[in-house]
């Protein structure tokens, strides 16, 4: 654990403020923070130069800067937790709820004796309203006892294996735009980037595009190359490289032919296989999922791949789809991709915020016949709503952070309701979101 921990919860900020500072997701930052692990696909010196900015403005001295970024001694700490244990009478090893219990008997204000000691590292239990983000985004995978979907009339989960057709897709205005958009770049040309966060519906996108593709007969090959274990450098895994792309590229257009030995002779034979397939009436369109994990040279040689052309067409469309890390690294601060950035459009996926989050629970308990007012009311809604929300203040003004995505939702969701039934209520109300 990094002392910038610390650091952050004397400052009274959370780790959802810090990752929206940085552009990047709340994983990458826990991974920071908890284990000093550095995502290889960020500049180091530059994330910690601007956690530095962020940690100023909140008004950290520069003193504590200085080390912010060494690992927190646990030894010692071990030691000021037991001194701190010992002097408020309370026994070594007590748990984070007992411990929560003596401090508001001991202290007015047990908060502020956290901050100034060591035993911040101690877990203390938080209101639901005010989880962070990283905690409910990790919450464990629920799935409807049997139990539950008798007590509801439910014949199988409104969340689970869900979305059969095109017709089973929640659209609010900005899944249509971004769903449209994405069509129409396969169809027409162009270069998309689509990013969401983790359960935001990505993969559901990518899902509609190949549906919609095939029902409307469309003359579109979808090329999506891959390999097992993508990351974005060979010591954590296998970086997709453009010689995996060319070649999926030949093994969809040219399935027979057989690749060149030198680099410049298989590129100029992908060229010549791509005019003759427009020629014969195809469009081409290059979907490249978990586009996050791309190393820095493979986006770079994409302005290459999108530059083959015949006369005024482009031959080759591209759509990246990728987590906030994407846009990281597609920043007009990035010089190393700048000509790429300059030729693409980027869409971010919302949150169900406001009043999408009552049309996306009322879609989807639609379609298995059940009025949502039988599982749900809206006191519990507005407890959903209020749970996947964090606020905190950034520079003296509010800031929110939504995490009303559709698998946190229906996860959070399929967890009230398993509680529900098992406490023998007939819906879900705000004290049961309270209670998960």
């Amino acid at each position: 654990m990094l002392k910038l921990k610390n650091v952050l919860l004397k400052a009274g900020c959370k780790q959802a403020d810090l990752a929206k500072a940085l552009n990047v997701s709340q994983a990458t930052v826990a991974q920071i923070v908890n284990h000093g692990e550095w995502p290889k696909s960020l500049d180091e010196l530059d994330l910690q130069e601007r956690i530095c900015d962020f940690l100023e403005a909140k008004g950290v001295a520069p003193a504590e800067l200085a080390s912010v970024f060494e690992e927190v001694d646990q030894a010692d700490v071990r030691e000021r937790i037991n001194a701190f244990l010992a002097e408020i009478g309370a026994p070594q090893g007590i748990s984070a709820a007992d411990l929560a219990s003596v401090l508001e008997a001991k202290v007015s204000e047990p908060r502020a004796v956290l901050a100034d000691t060591a035993a911040r590292s101690v877990p203390k239990s938080k209101p639901a309203t005010e989880s962070n983000q990283e905690e409910s985004m990790l919450l464990r995978k629920q799935t409807l006892f049997p139990a539950t979907r008798k007590h509801f009339g439910l014949f199988r989960d409104p969340f689970q294996d869900d979305i059969q057709s095109h017709e089973d897709m929640y659209v609010s205005p900005d899944i249509r735009y971004i769903r449209e958009a994405m069509f129409q770049t396969s169809k027409h040309g162009g270069l998309l980037a689509v990013v969401a966060e983790s359960g935001a519906g990505k993969t559901t996108l990518m899902r509609d595009l190949e549906d919609r593709i095939v029902r409307e007969n469309q003359p579109i090959l979808l090329i999506k190359p891959y390999v097992l274990g993508m990351e974005d450098n060979d010591q954590k895994g296998k970086t997709l490289k453009a010689t995996h792309i060319a070649e999926a590229l030949m093994a969809a257009v040219a399935p027979l032919e057989k690749p060149k030995s030198s680099p410049e002779a298989r590129f100029s034979q992908l060229h010549k296989a791509l005019r003759e397939s427009h020629t014969a009436g195809y469009r081409h369109c290059l979907v490249i999922d978990e586009a996050h994990s791309l190393p820095i040279p493979t986006i770079k040689h994409l302005k290459r791949f999108f530059e083959l052309e015949l006369g005024f067409k482009k031959l080759l469309s591209i759509i990246l789809i990728g987590q906030p890390e994407l846009k990281a690294k597609l920043s007009e601060r990035n010089q190393d991709v700048r000509e790429v950035v300059q030729r693409c459009e980027m869409v971010e996926l919302a949150p169900l915020d406001g009043g999408r989050l009552d049309e996306y629970l009322k879609f989807k308990f639609d379609r298995l016949g059940k009025p949502i007012g039988e599982v749900i009311d809206p006191s519990g809604i507005d407890a959903l709503r209020a749970k996947l929300t964090i606020t905190s203040t950034r520079r003296d003004r509010p800031e929110t952070v939504s995490l009303l995505y559709p698998l946190a939702v229906g996860n959070l969701l399929t967890a009230c309701m398993n509680l529900a039934a098992e406490i023998g209520v007939p819906t879900v109300t705000a004290d049961v979101v309270k209670g998960v």
